[in-house]
């Protein structure tokens, strides 16, 4: 996807996500541009990761639309929204792994899917793992390697097809702090290396304040975006929700 001056890479605009009558959140509107990393935060149950899964293509708006340089996802028709999607790489919760395949066959899955099969898509396979550090691990199951190694063998899946856009739920779900530490550490190291883009649904603090560019906060109660910005800005936001969200065990 080529970019023309002054266009966002993402662009979300007026999307409002619901559940048959219920509404999860309204009127969410914000851009992100290309390399940032941009942080999708609140607390539990607020909506993170169902906006997440609407600006994949998995669930469609109830409204609004979410654009990728200037090219609806959903109004444009089902071919084009397998277009864009294929842009597109994701890493989520706990990684989704399929235990009976191989860390190698599970990062092959994708290019498998387009008909890259054999020594291509192994060697692809091979150099994502490598990527990720996880050279050596190839003939490895999902149940012989710890959870961080299975976070980094998500996001070589992740980046099986070369994507401009990573998106990562909660990826440090379920990992010690430096098992943590380390996966943001990568995930700085493929934006500043790639260039790549990354949105990254969290709510722990210190990848919020050591990764992000730039950050909404969603509110489950009024279930809308509350605030908008960088997370040091937002940590001194006038919206007292906001602030104590950030500043949550450093009073």
């Amino acid at each position: 996807m080529s970019l023309a001056v002054g266009t966002a890479q993402i662009e979300v605009r007026d999307l409002t996500m619901a559940f048959g009558d219920r509404v999860v959140q309204h009127g969410i509107t914000f851009s992100v541009e290309p390399g940032q990393i941009f942080v999708v935060m609140g607390d539990s149950g607020c909506g993170k990761s169902t906006l997440m899964r609407h600006m994949v293509g998995l669930n469609p708006p109830a409204a609004g639309e979410v654009f990728y340089a200037g090219q609806p996802l959903w109004g444009g028709g089902e071919q084009e929204r397998v277009r864009l999607q294929m842009r597109l790489g994701v890493l989520f919760q706990y990684a989704a792994l399929f235990s009976s395949m191989t860390l190698e066959e599970n990062v092959s899955l994708p290019l498998v899917q387009q008909g890259i099969r054999g020594p291509d898509a192994r060697e692809v396979a091979q150099l994502k793992l490598a990527l990720v550090g996880l050279a050596g691990f190839e003939e490895h199951y999902p149940s012989e390697v710890s959870g961080g190694m299975k976070k980094r063998a998500g996001l070589a899946r992740a980046m099986a097809l070369d994507p401009e856009i990573l998106y990562f739920d909660e990826p440090s779900a379920g990992l010690d702090p430096l098992s943590s530490r380390r996966l943001d550490d990568l995930i700085l190291e493929l934006r500043d290396s790639l260039g790549t883009t990354v949105v990254l649904v969290t709510h722990e603090l210190a990848s919020i304040f050591e990764l992000g560019d730039e950050a909404i906060f969603l509110d489950g109660e009024r279930k809308t975006m509350t605030a908008h910005g960088t997370p040091r800005q937002l940590a001194e936001s006038a919206d007292p929700k906001v602030r104590a969200f950030l500043c949550r065990g450093r009073l």
